[in-house]
Protein backbone atom coordinates (compact mmCIF):
# COMPACT_ATOMS: atom_id res chain seq x y z
CA UNK A 1 0.00 0.00 0.00
CA UNK A 2 1.29 3.11 -0.81
CA UNK A 3 0.83 6.71 1.50
CA UNK A 4 -0.88 9.68 0.07
CA UNK A 5 0.91 12.40 -1.18
CA UNK A 6 0.43 14.19 2.11
CA UNK A 7 0.65 11.47 4.57
CA UNK A 8 4.08 10.38 2.50
CA UNK A 9 5.37 13.93 2.66
CA UNK A 10 4.88 14.37 6.97
CA UNK A 11 8.42 12.60 8.60
CA UNK A 12 8.07 9.09 6.02
CA UNK A 13 12.11 8.46 5.77
CA UNK A 14 13.20 7.90 2.18
CA UNK A 15 16.58 7.10 0.83
CA UNK A 16 16.40 10.70 -0.83
CA UNK A 17 15.86 12.48 2.37
CA UNK A 18 18.97 10.37 3.61
CA UNK A 19 20.92 11.45 0.78
CA UNK A 20 20.09 14.99 1.26
CA UNK A 21 20.58 14.72 5.25
CA UNK A 22 23.96 13.77 4.66
CA UNK A 23 24.54 16.32 2.08
CA UNK A 24 23.12 18.81 4.24
CA UNK A 25 25.42 17.73 6.86
CA UNK A 26 28.61 17.74 5.09
CA UNK A 27 27.74 21.30 3.50
CA UNK A 28 27.43 23.30 6.56
CA UNK A 29 30.58 21.74 7.96
CA UNK A 30 32.58 22.78 4.68
CA UNK A 31 31.30 26.35 5.17
CA UNK A 32 31.50 26.87 8.60
CA UNK A 33 34.71 25.16 8.69
CA UNK A 34 36.14 26.49 5.68
CA UNK A 35 34.65 30.48 6.66
CA UNK A 36 35.80 30.19 10.50
CA UNK A 37 39.38 28.56 9.13
CA UNK A 38 40.08 31.22 6.69
CA UNK A 39 40.66 28.97 3.83
CA UNK A 40 41.03 29.84 0.13
CA UNK A 41 38.13 28.88 -1.55
CA UNK A 42 36.56 29.11 -4.80
CA UNK A 43 33.03 30.21 -3.79
CA UNK A 44 32.17 31.26 -7.14
CA UNK A 45 32.97 27.78 -8.70
CA UNK A 46 31.34 25.99 -5.99
CA UNK A 47 28.09 27.99 -5.74
CA UNK A 48 27.79 27.34 -9.71
CA UNK A 49 28.01 23.40 -8.94
CA UNK A 50 25.31 24.03 -6.21
CA UNK A 51 22.83 26.07 -8.69
CA UNK A 52 23.73 23.28 -11.37
CA UNK A 53 22.10 20.79 -8.45
CA UNK A 54 19.35 22.77 -7.33
CA UNK A 55 18.37 22.79 -11.33
CA UNK A 56 18.25 19.37 -11.48
CA UNK A 57 16.86 18.64 -8.13
CA UNK A 58 13.46 20.93 -8.79
CA UNK A 59 13.22 19.16 -12.48
CA UNK A 60 13.52 16.22 -9.82
CA UNK A 61 10.19 17.57 -7.94
CA UNK A 62 8.68 18.91 -11.28
CA UNK A 63 8.68 14.65 -12.55
CA UNK A 64 8.17 13.42 -9.01
CA UNK A 65 5.12 15.65 -8.06
CA UNK A 66 3.64 16.90 -11.40
CA UNK A 67 4.77 14.15 -14.18
CA UNK A 68 4.23 11.43 -12.09
CA UNK A 69 7.39 9.91 -13.48
CA UNK A 70 9.12 8.82 -10.48
CA UNK A 71 11.78 6.96 -12.58
CA UNK A 72 12.88 10.20 -14.70
CA UNK A 73 12.86 12.17 -11.29
CA UNK A 74 15.11 9.64 -9.92
CA UNK A 75 17.52 10.10 -12.27
CA UNK A 76 17.37 13.85 -12.14
CA UNK A 77 17.94 13.65 -8.44
CA UNK A 78 20.39 11.06 -8.49
CA UNK A 79 22.33 13.08 -10.76
CA UNK A 80 22.03 16.13 -8.75
CA UNK A 81 23.39 14.16 -5.69
CA UNK A 82 26.65 12.88 -7.40
CA UNK A 83 27.65 16.50 -8.34
CA UNK A 84 26.57 17.89 -5.02
CA UNK A 85 28.38 14.97 -2.97
CA UNK A 86 31.36 14.73 -5.36
CA UNK A 87 32.42 19.06 -4.98
CA UNK A 88 31.23 18.66 -0.53
CA UNK A 89 32.96 15.61 0.08
CA UNK A 90 36.06 17.09 -2.46
CA UNK A 91 35.82 20.30 -0.14
CA UNK A 92 35.43 18.22 3.31
CA UNK A 93 38.71 15.71 2.27
CA UNK A 94 41.08 19.28 1.80
CA UNK A 95 39.94 20.33 4.77
CA UNK A 96 40.52 17.69 6.91
CA UNK A 97 44.68 17.79 5.57
CA UNK A 98 44.76 20.05 8.98
CA UNK A 99 43.80 17.62 11.04
CA UNK A 100 44.72 14.32 8.85
CA UNK A 101 47.56 12.53 11.14
CA UNK A 102 50.91 10.81 10.15
CA UNK A 103 51.03 9.07 6.55
CA UNK A 104 51.37 4.86 6.64
CA UNK A 105 52.81 4.35 2.99
CA UNK A 106 55.95 3.22 4.56
CA UNK A 107 53.86 0.17 6.25
CA UNK A 108 51.52 -0.29 3.39
CA UNK A 109 54.24 -0.62 1.17
CA UNK A 110 55.71 -2.99 3.38
CA UNK A 111 52.53 -4.90 3.35
CA UNK A 112 52.66 -5.39 -0.53
CA UNK A 113 56.02 -6.66 -0.25
CA UNK A 114 55.02 -9.42 2.22
CA UNK A 115 52.33 -10.00 -0.06
CA UNK A 116 55.04 -10.38 -3.17
CA UNK A 117 54.44 -7.26 -4.81
CA UNK A 118 57.62 -5.48 -6.51
CA UNK A 119 55.76 -2.36 -7.07
CA UNK A 120 58.22 -0.95 -8.80
CA UNK A 121 59.03 -4.37 -11.23
CA UNK A 122 55.59 -3.85 -11.87
CA UNK A 123 55.35 -0.51 -13.27
CA UNK A 124 57.98 -1.60 -15.42
CA UNK A 125 56.62 -4.72 -16.67
CA UNK A 126 53.46 -3.10 -18.00
CA UNK A 127 55.67 0.00 -19.27
CA UNK A 128 56.95 -3.29 -21.08
CA UNK A 129 53.44 -3.40 -23.09
CA UNK A 130 52.24 -0.49 -24.55
CA UNK A 131 48.72 -1.92 -25.52
CA UNK A 132 48.07 -3.54 -21.96
CA UNK A 133 49.19 -0.07 -20.43
CA UNK A 134 46.72 1.83 -22.81
CA UNK A 135 43.85 -0.32 -22.01
CA UNK A 136 44.46 -0.14 -18.38
CA UNK A 137 44.83 3.55 -19.23
CA UNK A 138 41.40 3.88 -20.41
CA UNK A 139 39.94 1.15 -18.06
CA UNK A 140 41.19 3.77 -15.00
CA UNK A 141 39.71 6.57 -16.34
CA UNK A 142 35.91 5.37 -16.94
CA UNK A 143 35.04 4.73 -13.55
CA UNK A 144 33.41 8.67 -13.44
CA UNK A 145 31.33 7.79 -16.84
CA UNK A 146 30.29 4.79 -15.71
CA UNK A 147 28.32 6.33 -12.57
CA UNK A 148 26.50 8.18 -14.96
CA UNK A 149 25.83 5.02 -17.33
CA UNK A 150 24.34 3.36 -14.25
CA UNK A 151 21.78 5.93 -13.46
CA UNK A 152 20.56 6.51 -16.39
CA UNK A 153 20.38 2.68 -17.13
CA UNK A 154 18.86 2.02 -14.08
CA UNK A 155 16.42 5.12 -14.94
CA UNK A 156 15.98 4.00 -18.55
CA UNK A 157 14.35 0.02 -16.49
CA UNK A 158 12.63 2.41 -13.99
CA UNK A 159 14.62 0.85 -11.35
CA UNK A 160 14.06 4.28 -8.82
CA UNK A 161 15.04 2.20 -5.37
CA UNK A 162 18.09 0.92 -7.67
CA UNK A 163 19.32 4.55 -8.73
CA UNK A 164 18.61 5.93 -4.86
CA UNK A 165 20.30 2.73 -3.24
CA UNK A 166 23.79 3.19 -5.68
CA UNK A 167 23.76 7.01 -5.16
CA UNK A 168 23.71 6.67 -1.44
CA UNK A 169 26.10 3.52 -1.22
CA UNK A 170 28.69 5.64 -3.28
CA UNK A 171 28.09 8.73 -0.27
CA UNK A 172 28.95 6.04 2.48
CA UNK A 173 31.83 4.48 0.48
CA UNK A 174 33.25 8.31 0.54
CA UNK A 175 32.77 8.71 4.13
CA UNK A 176 34.24 5.55 5.27
CA UNK A 177 37.01 6.13 2.82
CA UNK A 178 37.75 9.53 4.02
CA UNK A 179 37.35 8.76 7.92
CA UNK A 180 39.81 6.38 7.61
CA UNK A 181 42.30 7.92 5.86
CA UNK A 182 41.71 10.97 8.19
CA UNK A 183 43.27 9.03 10.77
CA UNK A 184 45.72 6.98 8.63
CA UNK A 185 46.31 8.99 5.88
CA UNK A 186 48.29 7.49 2.56
CA UNK A 187 48.53 8.93 -0.60
CA UNK A 188 50.01 5.68 -2.44
CA UNK A 189 52.74 3.60 -4.07
CA UNK A 190 54.59 6.77 -5.90
CA UNK A 191 54.74 8.28 -2.46
CA UNK A 192 57.46 6.00 -1.34
CA UNK A 193 58.99 4.80 -4.86
CA UNK A 194 60.84 7.05 -7.12
CA UNK A 195 60.29 5.78 -10.46
CA UNK A 196 62.93 7.07 -13.56
CA UNK A 197 61.42 9.87 -15.21
CA UNK A 198 61.81 7.66 -18.71
CA UNK A 199 59.59 4.65 -17.18
CA UNK A 200 57.12 7.58 -15.88
CA UNK A 201 56.88 9.02 -19.53
CA UNK A 202 56.13 5.56 -20.82
CA UNK A 203 53.52 4.58 -18.44
CA UNK A 204 51.91 8.05 -18.43
CA UNK A 205 50.30 7.61 -15.40
CA UNK A 206 47.31 9.96 -14.43
CA UNK A 207 49.66 10.41 -10.89
CA UNK A 208 53.61 10.93 -10.67
CA UNK A 209 56.10 11.45 -7.64
CA UNK A 210 56.06 14.59 -8.40
CA UNK A 211 52.71 14.43 -7.57
CA UNK A 212 52.86 12.46 -4.68
CA UNK A 213 55.65 15.48 -4.03
CA UNK A 214 52.72 18.22 -4.19
CA UNK A 215 50.41 16.19 -1.92
CA UNK A 216 52.48 15.52 0.85
CA UNK A 217 53.56 19.40 0.82
CA UNK A 218 49.69 19.89 0.90
CA UNK A 219 49.32 17.62 4.09
CA UNK A 220 52.44 19.50 5.85
CA UNK A 221 51.51 23.32 4.82
CA UNK A 222 47.61 23.09 4.46
CA UNK A 223 45.18 22.97 1.14
CA UNK A 224 45.77 25.90 -0.01
CA UNK A 225 43.41 27.19 -3.25
CA UNK A 226 40.53 24.75 -2.79
CA UNK A 227 38.72 24.56 -5.84
CA UNK A 228 36.80 22.71 -8.54
CA UNK A 229 39.08 22.97 -11.35
CA UNK A 230 42.08 21.69 -9.27
CA UNK A 231 41.41 18.87 -7.25
CA UNK A 232 43.53 16.46 -6.45
CA UNK A 233 42.98 12.73 -5.60
CA UNK A 234 43.87 12.47 -1.69
CA UNK A 235 42.78 9.32 -0.68
CA UNK A 236 45.21 6.13 -0.71
CA UNK A 237 44.22 3.14 1.50
CA UNK A 238 41.33 2.18 0.53
CA UNK A 239 40.95 2.81 -2.49
CA UNK A 240 37.74 4.75 -3.04
CA UNK A 241 38.33 4.43 -7.19
CA UNK A 242 38.33 0.38 -6.12
CA UNK A 243 35.21 1.10 -4.10
CA UNK A 244 33.45 2.80 -7.09
CA UNK A 245 33.93 0.21 -9.45
CA UNK A 246 32.60 -2.42 -7.39
CA UNK A 247 29.59 -0.51 -6.74
CA UNK A 248 29.13 -0.12 -10.20
CA UNK A 249 28.98 -3.61 -11.05
CA UNK A 250 26.54 -4.46 -7.51
CA UNK A 251 24.41 -1.76 -8.50
CA UNK A 252 24.18 -2.93 -12.58
CA UNK A 253 24.19 -6.68 -11.49
CA UNK A 254 20.09 -7.13 -12.46
CA UNK A 255 20.58 -5.61 -15.70
CA UNK A 256 21.75 -8.35 -18.15
CA UNK A 257 23.21 -6.64 -20.98
CA UNK A 258 25.52 -4.82 -18.96
CA UNK A 259 26.04 -7.48 -15.92
CA UNK A 260 29.15 -9.48 -17.69
CA UNK A 261 30.65 -6.35 -19.57
CA UNK A 262 30.83 -4.40 -17.05
CA UNK A 263 32.19 -6.92 -14.56
CA UNK A 264 35.06 -7.55 -16.86
CA UNK A 265 35.46 -3.79 -17.62
CA UNK A 266 35.90 -3.00 -13.87
CA UNK A 267 37.69 -6.19 -12.83
CA UNK A 268 40.65 -4.98 -15.56
CA UNK A 269 39.88 -1.11 -13.24
CA UNK A 270 40.87 -2.85 -10.28
CA UNK A 271 44.30 -3.95 -12.02
CA UNK A 272 44.54 -0.52 -13.09
CA UNK A 273 44.47 1.10 -10.22
CA UNK A 274 47.79 0.16 -8.84
CA UNK A 275 49.45 1.15 -12.01
CA UNK A 276 47.69 4.51 -13.13
CA UNK A 277 45.76 5.39 -9.85
CA UNK A 278 49.51 5.20 -8.34
CA UNK A 279 48.29 2.59 -5.65
CA UNK A 280 49.62 0.65 -3.49
CA UNK A 281 48.27 -3.41 -4.65
CA UNK A 282 46.51 -3.75 -1.03
CA UNK A 283 44.57 -0.95 -1.63
CA UNK A 284 42.56 -2.55 -3.83
CA UNK A 285 40.77 -5.24 -1.99
CA UNK A 286 40.90 -2.64 1.30
CA UNK A 287 38.49 -0.26 -1.30
CA UNK A 288 36.34 -3.62 -2.66
CA UNK A 289 35.88 -4.96 1.27
CA UNK A 290 34.63 -0.48 1.65
CA UNK A 291 31.96 -1.25 -1.79
CA UNK A 292 30.63 -4.40 0.20
CA UNK A 293 30.07 -2.50 3.73
CA UNK A 294 28.56 0.26 1.61
CA UNK A 295 26.64 -1.91 0.52
CA UNK A 296 25.13 -3.79 3.33
CA UNK A 297 24.48 -0.50 5.32
CA UNK A 298 22.65 0.91 2.38
CA UNK A 299 20.19 -2.21 2.13
CA UNK A 300 20.38 -2.01 5.69
CA UNK A 301 19.19 2.00 5.92
CA UNK A 302 16.53 0.68 2.77
CA UNK A 303 15.15 -1.79 4.82
CA UNK A 304 14.36 0.72 8.03
CA UNK A 305 13.03 3.08 5.74
CA UNK A 306 10.81 1.07 4.11
CA UNK A 307 9.71 -0.83 7.47
CA UNK A 308 8.52 2.55 8.78
CA UNK A 309 6.79 3.60 5.42
CA UNK A 310 4.72 0.14 5.98
CA UNK A 311 4.20 1.19 9.86
CA UNK A 312 3.16 4.41 9.09
CA UNK A 313 0.70 3.10 5.91
CA UNK A 314 -0.53 0.60 8.97
CA UNK A 315 -1.79 3.01 11.00
CA UNK A 316 -3.16 5.44 8.44
CA UNK A 317 -5.40 3.07 7.47
CA UNK A 318 -6.10 1.72 10.58
CA UNK A 319 -7.00 5.32 11.44
CA UNK A 320 -8.96 6.16 9.16
CA UNK A 321 -11.21 2.94 9.34
CA UNK A 322 -11.73 3.62 13.13
CA UNK A 323 -12.93 6.74 11.75
CA UNK A 324 -15.59 5.52 9.35
CA UNK A 325 -16.56 2.96 11.88
CA UNK A 326 -17.39 6.14 14.43
CA UNK A 327 -18.64 7.51 11.81
CA UNK A 328 -21.15 4.61 10.67
CA UNK A 329 -22.20 4.35 14.41
CA UNK A 330 -23.10 7.84 14.64
CA UNK A 331 -25.05 8.05 10.77
CA UNK A 332 -26.84 4.37 12.34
Amino acid sequence: MLLPARRRSLGAVTLPRVMTSILVVVALVDCFWGYFGRFDIDAGAYAWLAILSLVLGMASLFYDRVRLSPHVAAVFFGTAFLISFSASFSVLNYLLLTVAQSRIDAFLAHVDVMLGVDWPAMMRAVAGHPLSNQILHVTYDSVLPQLALVVLCLGWTERTSQIHEFCLALAISAMICIAFWTVFPSFGAFAVYDLPSALTSRLGPELSTQYAHELESLLSKGPGHISPHELRGLIGFPSYHAAMAMLVVWYVWPLRYLRWPLLAWNLVVLVATPVHGGHHVIDVPAGVGVAALSVALTAWIARKAARQRWKQAFDWTAEQNTRAGGDNLRSA
